[in-house]
């Protein structure tokens, strides 16, 4: 792995603000604006290095809404959380909760923000 992506991953796993509000209008669990904007970061950078700096694709699939449309989120959390063997997408259960997976994953089949909302 490199070592930039390990420093990303353990300054995203010990960052403070690993706080959630309250469920939003879907019933997904908010991360606070802290944690927003590392995840965010994470997902634009660390996804981003193979998914495509704008989700497009690249190594990896797309991660667009039109390309997840169809998809169950358990499932594409189960990825995010899993990795898949025999594929370079690694686990990130040791960095992401559940709830930030979830969260993630909701995003994505929206449209995932470039900033906080």
């Amino acid at each position: 792995m490199h070592t930039r992506a390990l420093i990303s991953f353990w300054a995203l796993a010990l960052s403070a603000g690993a706080v959630f509000s309250p469920a939003g209008a879907e019933g997904v669990l908010q991360p606070s604006p802290e944690r927003r904007a590392a995840l965010i970061h994470l997902v634009r950078e660390d996804c981003g290095s193979c998914h495509g700096l704008t989700l497009k694709g690249g190594l990896g699939p797309a991660l667009l809404p039109e390309t997840l449309a169809g998809k169950e989120a358990a499932s594409l959390e189960s990825t995010v959380l899993h990795g898949r063997p025999g594929t370079p997408m690694p686990p990130w259960q040791a960095f992401l909760t559940e709830a930030e997976a979830r969260w993630i994953v909701e995003q994505l089949q929206k449209g995932f923000p470039d900033e906080i909302r």
